[in-house]
This record gives structure tokens, C-alpha cells and sequence, in this order.
């Protein structure tokens, strides 16, 4: 994810840049319309899980003293709230993974923000990790806050030092054209945006090999 001018790696490029580093999951599940459910929908989370817990198991591997997740939920007050949870294991990772009532739409921006501002919080303290911090969102559907999320990555990257510190891994479940083409939006054409760095990369879940999910990792800092 370098500068579209001029295309740099950092080196050499092994996973040394992985390591040193906080890792955040977003889960933002959400909830089908009950009018009209898209084909396979309620099986999306399910069918995904292993492959789920395999990412967050290798997330792990790097950030050995727990990473931070964050899972998208109704309460009695807010259609969609994010539930933090730090730091766990893989095991508990497990137990949390469709915990909760999931929201009806996802108004993702705030859980972004929340994991944004608790990085540029620690960094600012000098307690963040070395290298920086990956985000990875997985989502099954379109956001209902697109443009707030947009200004958001926009905004995070003119607090960075560098292109690869900070990586947002945008990972859909399922098939959802419309949001995937957010998120190649948000991979593609965050620059023209006005971002400083390009610190965005988007994968559907089931493309992603288990034996390359480090290479999936690196792609969210360098691709």
C-alpha cells in the first residue's frame, strides 16, 4: 500500500513486520431483511467460522499478548454498538464469535473510530508497538455509513509516519456486490481521496488461503 508514484517495500521483505505489532478484529455481522433474505445468507458466518478463527489464530501468533476485538451488536438503546473486548485469546476469540444480537444494519464508523482512536491514543502515550497495528473489519454486507467511514481512513492517515505503520484489512463474508465495491473502492482510490497513504486492502474470506494468511497480512500493510 505504498504511494501510487512510487512503489516501496519495506526490507527485507520477510513477516519481521508483522511481528511487534497490535492486532484488532472488527466483527461486524449483521442481521438479514426479514422481507427478503439474500440466498445463504444465515449460513455466511457459520460456514466462514474455521476459516474465521484460522486468521485470528495467525493474528495471534504475531501479537502473542492478546489481541483486541471488536463485535457489533444490538442493545436496549442503540441499533448498532460496538462491544470491546482486550485482550483475548484465541480461545475466548472463539466463545465471542456470534455472541450478542447482531444489529439489522451496521453503522460501521464508530467501532472504526474506536479502534483508530485507541492506536493514535497509545502512540501518542508511546506505549503502541513498534510497528504499528492491523485492523481487520470483516463485514457481510454494505455499511450504511460509507462516507463517514471514507473521511475517517482518510482523516487516520495524516496522523501516520510512514505507509506501512497502520493497515486496514477490509475482509467481506460472503458475496455482496455492492459492498465489495466499496471496499475496492476504499483499496483503490484512497489517494484520489486524499489520503496520505494507501492503508486499505479488501479480500473476500473465501479466497484467502490457510496456508497464506500471513501473505494476506503483509497485503494489508505493502500491497
Amino acid at each position: 500500500m505504498a504511494n501510487s508514484s512510487v512503489v516501496t517495500y519495506p526490507s527485507p521483505m520477510t513477516e519481521s513486520i508483522l511481528r511487534d505489532r497490535d492486532y484488532t478484529i472488527i466483527m461486524a455481522q449483521s442481521l438479514a431483511n426479514p422481507v427478503a433474505p439474500p440466498p445463504g445468507f444465515a449460513q455466511r458466518w457459520l460456514t466462514a467460522q474455521s476459516c474465521i478463527i484460522d486468521l485470528a489464530q495467525k493474528c495471534a501468533e504475531f501479537d502473542p499478548d492478546g489481541i483486541t476485538l471488536y463485535v457489533a451488536q444490538q442493545t436496549p438503546t442503540e441499533a448498532c454498538a460496538f462491544q470491546r473486548y482486550e485482550p483475548i485469546t484465541v480461545d475466548t476469540f472463539e466463545t465471542l464469535v456470534g455472541s450478542g444480537k447482531p444489529p439489522q444494519a451496521v453503522q460501521l464508523a464508530p467501532g472504526l473510530q474506536m479502534a483508530l482512536d485507541d492506536y493514535f491514543q497509545q502512540k501518542d502515550q508511546g506505549t503502541a508497538k513498534a510497528n504499528g497495528q492491523i485492523i481487520l473489519v470483516l463485514m457481510d454486507g454494505e455499511p450504511k455509513d460509507r462516507m463517514a467511514i471514507a473521511n475517517l481512513i482518510v482523516k487516520a492517515t495524516h496522523q501516520l509516519e510512514a505507509d506501512h505503520e497502520l493497515g486496514i484489512g477490509l475482509v467481506q463474508i460472503g458475496e455482496n456486490p455492492i459492498a465489495q465495491g466499496f471496499f475496492e473502492m476504499l483499496d483503490d482510490s484512497l489517494e484520489e481521496a486524499g489520503a496520505k497513504f494507501d492503508i486499505v486492502h479488501t479480500k473476500i474470506l473465501s479466497t484467502i488461503e490457510s496456508d497464506s494468511l500471513a501473505t494476506f497480512l503483509l497485503d494489508t500493510l505493502i500491497d
